[in-house]
């Protein structure tokens, strides 16, 4: 696609591609935009690569029309679900300069675990992303087990937040297969496999046939090693392939749950520990199922969003600080006058569909500006954010559009 023309026809519109967004070794994804609709949202194209067709068999998973088939096929099957990115259509791009090439136009996500990960790994993730990102998969693999699928591929990666929706959703099924009908045999990333897939992985390459095929217990296994990482703000790719893990994960999970300093009462994290333990069982037949997963304690349990979460995970809803003082909330005419002047430079960044200013505690003071779209509030962010108004600097955070529909104002932890 880099070589060829940055537009492409889908769907009788045309697309700008506007930037790559990943890369594997048969698919690219990219950023794209909508020509002559300005009020579309943005996509992602992933393009399976023609250079690729043909490498390997369909058995081994390879062959990018393979690979494009199996993508669309569960994607389509398993469209509507909040919690799995949304399939808009498909597509053949013939400005390639390798050839026609098979696309999926899909929805634009944001923000992966991985880089949550990432500025995490000090002190690992808050308990309101884990157990909002716990309780989405568990959500997403409910349903396309329901469905007979196993994903076969999750990780932190596959694993993106969606700024209009405020979830987590799954992504990539490019390994994904029926059970029962199990048509790759090299499943799952390192560090994120499950104890049956990686011995299925080494009779495989050993040459040894038969043996039994993996289940939707290994979505379990690799959902559990995430949210391992996320609390303990650790990669734990070392820790899960050691001798000491395969002889007693147990008492390694006790060991990073104890070693933690939780925020507040140390009993949640007690109910997390406890949910890991029955996702990472070693015996797939005991290991909990998405559906059980979701009847956890843990999950009964409200948390409140930290400072860094708010600033990560964009929303509709941008939150300002640091703009109004107890005197200009209390004098209406200044009120007025400053209210108009936020107001004018918030327009400057899309459609404002409400902005509102508590003047008691929780939120006193803050000013809240929800935007028709995330885009919008992101552009805003990003422009507002140590800017100087009125001779203070701006700090600029999104907000939960869901709690602020409903009047509901975090006492955020810092």
């Amino acid at each position: 696609m880099a070589a060829g023309p940055p537009v492409m026809e889908a769907l009788g519109r045309l697309w700008q591609v506007e930037a790559p967004l990943g890369s594997g070794s048969s698919a690219a994804v990219y950023q794209a935009r909508c020509l002559g609709d300005p009020r579309a949202p943005p996509a992602a194209v992933k393009e399976f690569l023609p250079a690729a067709s043909g490498r390997g068999s369909p058995g081994e998973g390879g062959g990018a029309d393979y690979g494009f088939r199996k993508e669309r096929e569960a994607l389509e099957e398993l469209r509507g679900h909040r919690n799995i990115v949304t399939l808009y259509g498909v597509f053949t791009n013939c400005a390639s300069a390798k050839g026609p090439s098979y696309c999926l136009l899909l929805e634009l996500l944001d923000v992966s675990v991985s880089e949550l990960l990432v500025h995490s790994s000090q002190h690992g993730c808050s308990m309101w992303v884990t157990q909002h990102c716990a309780r989405d998969i568990l959500e997403a693999l409910a349903f396309l087990h329901h469905k007979g699928y196993v994903h076969a591929d999750l990780k932190p990666r596959n694993i993106l937040w969606s700024p209009e929706e405020e979830c987590f959703k799954l992504i990539d099924f490019g390994l994904s297969f029926k059970e029962g009908n199990q048509d790759v045999k090299y499943i799952q990333t390192d560090g994120y496999r499950a104890p049956e897939a990686e011995l299925q992985n080494y009779l495989s390459k050993a040459g040894v046939q038969g043996g039994t095929e993996c289940t939707s217990a290994v979505d379990l296994w690799s959902l559990g090693i995430v949210l391992l990482e996320m609390f303990s703000g650790m990669k734990l790719k070392h820790i899960v392939q050691s001798q000491e893990w395969r002889v007693n994960n147990s008492a390694i999970i006790d060991h990073i749950f104890a070693s933690k300093s939780v925020v507040n009462s140390a009993i949640p994290a007690y109910h997390l520990r406890d949910l890991l333990k029955s996702m990472l069982h070693d015996d797939q037949e005991k290991r909990a199922t998405a559906t059980k997963a979701l009847c956890s304690p843990f999950f009964s349990i409200p948390f409140a969003p930290h400072i860094e979460d708010l600033v990560m995970l964009p929303t509709p809803v941008l939150r300002l600080l640091n703009i109004l003082s107890d005197n200009s909330l209390y004098c209406e005419e200044e009120f007025e006058d400053i209210m108009d002047d936020i107001r004018e430079e918030c327009c400057k960044y899309g459609q404002i569909v409400s902005l509102f200013v508590p003047k008691e505690n929780p939120g006193k003071g803050h000013v809240f500006v929800e935007y028709a779209n995330a885009v919008n509030s992101k552009a805003a962010q990003r422009a507002l954010t140590g800017k100087r108004f009125d001779g203070k600097f701006v700090v600029a955070t999104f907000y939960p559009l869901s709690a602020y529909k409903r009047g509901y104002l975090y006492q955020t932890l810092f």
